[in-house]
């Protein structure tokens, strides 16, 4: 595997281990509480690999560097797992749920993407848009 392909490799299993631990958690748990102690199990590893990735920046120097954006993810990490969660909970599937909401976010944030990051979509990048869009209708109102 290339290192190209590694970080995609890595999202898809952190994200199936991320699904069938949330629709796991026991639902008498309090899922703040929950997603509090998952995140220090997040925090232990990220703590030990951030030693391992790069030699050239500190955690310091990182803490230093930081801005909004950082403390904005981490609010954004916490909504997204709270909101999975009960979803769950109350009767979503897990075989739609993230799908839907992945689908949504993203069609959120194609324009963010387009007028504040100047990025751009080809016709193929537009047809797999209405493709994505036609999917989430068909998977939503099941």
């Amino acid at each position: 595997m290339t290192s190209f392909y590694m970080p995609f490799a890595i999202t898809v299993g952190g994200m199936l281990l991320y699904q069938l631990s949330q629709k796991s958690i026991p639902k008498e748990m309090n899922p703040f509480h929950a997603t509090a102690i998952a995140y220090v199990m997040g925090i232990v590893i990220c703590a030990i690999l951030g030693f391992s990735y790069s030699s050239d920046r500190s955690f310091v120097s990182s803490l230093k560097i930081s801005n909004w954006a950082v403390l904005g993810m981490g609010v954004g990490a916490a909504a997204i797992e709270v909101g999975f969660m009960v979803a769950y909970r109350i009767g979503w599937k897990m075989s739609s749920t993230a799908i839907a909401t992945n689908v949504a976010a993203t069609i959120i944030l194609i324009p963010i993407g387009l007028l504040v990051f100047r990025e751009h979509l080809s016709a193929k990048n537009i047809l797999g848009v209405a493709f994505c869009v036609l999917g989430l209708l068909l998977v939503v109102r099941d």
